[in-house]
Protein backbone atom coordinates (compact mmCIF):
# COMPACT_ATOMS: atom_id res chain seq x y z
CA UNK A 1 0.00 0.00 0.00
CA UNK A 2 0.91 3.23 -1.08
CA UNK A 3 2.74 6.01 2.14
CA UNK A 4 0.15 8.09 3.38
CA UNK A 5 0.26 11.71 1.12
CA UNK A 6 -0.49 15.35 2.06
CA UNK A 7 -2.86 17.22 0.13
CA UNK A 8 -4.05 20.49 0.55
CA UNK A 9 -7.97 20.73 -0.73
CA UNK A 10 -9.73 23.59 -1.06
CA UNK A 11 -13.71 22.89 0.58
CA UNK A 12 -16.21 25.35 1.49
CA UNK A 13 -16.45 26.42 5.10
CA UNK A 14 -20.01 25.66 4.73
CA UNK A 15 -19.46 22.40 3.98
CA UNK A 16 -16.67 21.29 6.23
CA UNK A 17 -18.83 22.61 8.79
CA UNK A 18 -21.83 20.51 8.21
CA UNK A 19 -19.32 17.07 7.81
CA UNK A 20 -18.49 18.00 11.21
CA UNK A 21 -21.59 19.02 12.93
CA UNK A 22 -21.59 17.61 16.14
CA UNK A 23 -18.37 15.72 15.74
CA UNK A 24 -15.14 16.89 17.88
CA UNK A 25 -12.98 15.89 14.33
CA UNK A 26 -10.33 17.45 13.26
CA UNK A 27 -10.29 17.88 9.56
CA UNK A 28 -7.75 15.73 8.29
CA UNK A 29 -10.37 13.10 10.11
CA UNK A 30 -13.51 14.52 8.18
CA UNK A 31 -11.32 14.04 5.07
CA UNK A 32 -10.56 10.37 5.91
CA UNK A 33 -14.14 9.39 7.32
CA UNK A 34 -15.53 11.32 3.49
CA UNK A 35 -12.96 9.37 1.12
CA UNK A 36 -13.97 6.05 3.35
CA UNK A 37 -17.42 6.46 2.51
CA UNK A 38 -17.11 7.62 -1.21
CA UNK A 39 -14.58 4.39 -1.64
CA UNK A 40 -17.29 1.69 0.32
CA UNK A 41 -20.42 3.49 -1.69
CA UNK A 42 -18.69 2.72 -5.48
CA UNK A 43 -17.73 -1.01 -3.72
CA UNK A 44 -21.83 -1.44 -3.04
CA UNK A 45 -22.79 0.03 -6.29
CA UNK A 46 -20.41 -2.62 -7.73
CA UNK A 47 -21.97 -5.45 -5.58
CA UNK A 48 -25.34 -4.17 -6.21
CA UNK A 49 -25.12 -4.39 -10.06
CA UNK A 50 -23.53 -8.07 -9.51
CA UNK A 51 -27.47 -8.97 -7.94
CA UNK A 52 -28.64 -12.00 -9.54
CA UNK A 53 -25.76 -13.09 -11.49
CA UNK A 54 -23.91 -15.24 -8.98
CA UNK A 55 -24.24 -18.70 -8.29
CA UNK A 56 -22.99 -19.89 -4.89
CA UNK A 57 -22.56 -24.03 -4.80
CA UNK A 58 -24.30 -23.98 -1.42
CA UNK A 59 -27.74 -23.31 -0.97
CA UNK A 60 -29.02 -20.48 1.63
CA UNK A 61 -29.92 -23.25 4.64
CA UNK A 62 -26.00 -24.77 3.96
CA UNK A 63 -24.32 -20.99 4.08
CA UNK A 64 -26.48 -20.23 7.30
CA UNK A 65 -25.35 -23.86 9.02
CA UNK A 66 -22.15 -23.70 8.66
CA UNK A 67 -21.50 -20.42 10.71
Amino acid sequence: METDRKNTIPAAAELRERAQEGERRSNTQTVRTGLQLASASRASARLRRLRGKVRFSQTLPELKADR
